[in-house]
């Protein structure tokens, strides 16, 4: 979608607990599902792990600093204008900041931003599932 302006918008999720798939009474798979969550986002100048520590699946410090953050609503949802570039994104919880995405590069959770677009990005927040 081209437009004079360009950022990311999306969702964010929590999920906890054992995601195995169990059977129910009747024969079928029952799995938990994904609750929408109200978050603080702090968004980065594209990070790579090695400039990160993660300490229990929690990063407790990076050597970037921020450069924006956001606040979703009740429902999850956040919009965000941003400059064209590279960026990583990260939950605030109470322990520390929350990525699980990586690419092949090390970088966390990279989010990309062309010019002219609006980029669409979910976030699952899963620290405390098993799967």
């Amino acid at each position: 979608m081209k437009s004079e302006s360009e950022g990311v918008r999306g969702q964010v999720f929590w999920l906890e607990g054992n995601q195995m798939p169990t059977i129910s009474e009747d024969g079928s798979q029952v799995r938990k599902g994904k609750q929408a969550i109200q978050r603080t986002i702090i968004i980065y100048p594209l990070t790579k792990l090695e400039d990160a520590q993660l300490v229990d699946g929690l990063f407790k410090s990076l050597a970037t600093d921020p450069i924006k953050e956001v606040t979703t609503d009740e429902n999850g949802n956040f919009s965000l204008k941003l400059e064209p570039g590279a960026y990583s994104f990260f939950t605030k919880e109470e322990e520390g900041l929350f990525a699980n995405r990586f690419d092949t590069e090390g970088n966390i959770q990279p989010v990309y931003i062309s010019k002219g677009e609006w980029t669409e990005l979910e976030i699952l927040v899963d620290y405390k599932a098993a799967y």
